[in-house]
């Protein structure tokens, strides 16, 4: 079990989860660290809303496919009424109008339930921060659906490598694979290199376009006009 600084407080979660083995399993999750617990849990939408405003926990994990609303609507809700609540959303869903949606509604991560235990902790930590964290599948349809959510600076890749002089033309393939949501090892498949080098270039383009992770770095090509 990992233990919190005991003058740090908790990160007061509640779970908005229609599956109950789904909430069973957060919870059994969070009580493994000392830092995170669950004040509350529901399972729909209307009671999400309601149990969010008056426990008033520091984030709250939403699927989008509840059983009777939308979990965009009750994103907007709560933040309607609460802006100060963190939002994740965890779920199975990859629908471009609603990943969309969600992001234009405030939520600050979009996480599907294949995530990595510890990467979840990790992700959850963050967000209670005001971080922000994507999905690395959620980045094509960003780049696809944008809708304004990464502004565009520029328009072609010249103007990208004019700016980015430092990267290969290997690190170049290998960013526009990280774009398309690719792995190390679907990345490695189609360069036809080993996955040992797919994830080198990948750190080195993070290293390079001064980023923190492989998300930020396809978000950053997006914005600037790589794809």
């Amino acid at each position: 079990m990992e233990h919190a600084n005991n003058n740090k407080s908790k990160i007061r979660v509640i779970i908005i989860e229609d599956h109950k083995l789904m909430r069973v399993g957060l919870k059994s999750l969070f009580e493994k660290y000392d830092d995170i617990v669950v004040i509350t849990e529901a399972d729909n939408g209307r009671d999400g809303i309601e149990k969010v405003l008056i426990n008033k926990p520091d984030v709250a994990i939403i699927d989008i496919g509840l059983n009777d609303m939308s979990g965009v609507d009750v994103v907007k809700k709560i933040l309607s009424q609460n802006d100060a609540v963190k939002i994740m959303i965890l779920t199975s869903n990859l629908i471009p109008a609603d990943v969309i949606e969600a992001l234009k509604a405030g939520v600050l991560a979009y996480v599907l339930k294949d995530i990595n235990s510890d990467m979840l902790i990790s992700i959850l930590r963050s967000v209670n921060m005001g971080a922000m964290w994507l999905d690395a599948k959620v980045v094509p349809i960003l780049r696809e659906e944008n809708g304004g959510l990464i502004p565009q600076k520029t328009k072609n890749r010249a103007s990208f490598k004019a700016a980015h002089a430092n990267l290969t033309e290997r690190e170049y393939e290998v960013l526009k694979l990280v774009v398309d949501g690719k792995s190390n090892y679907e990345i490695a498949q189609i360069l036809k290199i080993s996955e040992h080098t797919s994830k080198a270039h990948v750190c080195n383009i993070i290293q390079k376009l001064v980023v923190d992770d492989r998300t930020q770095a396809a978000v950053k090509a997006i914005k600037e006009g790589l794809v």
